[in-house]
């Protein structure tokens, strides 16, 4: 595997907390890693399971679904469908045979700026080590 793989992450950010924590981040000048593209949508639930795998077969490397702390969802609810996903979604990996470790959940508070970077380092660093996505390179054969 090359030293320059870059990963491309594709970001599903709510937007009441999560988004509004990478703004945060963003205005304080925060470091962190320019490989990922925020999508902002109001709500993390709002963010359907086909959304995903069409990131994946358009090439994103991992894919980071960010939202309220339990409990705090501004849709009150909201949350809790988004961890139901998410398992729902790693399970749909696993028979696809892609790996789990590319498709993160983060609950990001609207007042943690720092925590959306260490999120996006951490996503990035794991991403590096898996390489490429497979399923890109499947599809462009």
């Amino acid at each position: 595997m090359s030293a320059a793989f870059v990963p491309n992450i594709v970001g599903f950010f709510c937007n009441w907390c999560s988004y509004t924590a990478a703004d945060l981040a963003g205005v304080s000048r925060s470091h962190y890693e320019p490989t990922v593209r925020i999508i902002r949508v109001m709500c993390s639930s709002r963010v359907d399971p086909h959304m995903v795998v069409t990131a994946f077969l358009g090439g994103a490397d991992g894919v980071l679904l960010a939202g309220c702390h339990p409990g705090d969802c501004h849709y009150v609810t909201g949350n809790y469908r988004t961890r139901r996903r998410f398992a729902l979604l790693q399970s749909m990996f696993e028979t696809l045979g892609l790996d789990t470790q590319r498709l993160k959940l983060s609950w990001i508070g609207a007042s943690e700026g720092n925590r959306v970077g260490q999120v996006v380092t951490d996503l990035t660093e794991a991403v590096k080590q898996l390489g490429p996505n497979p399923a890109r390179e499947a599809m462009f054969l």
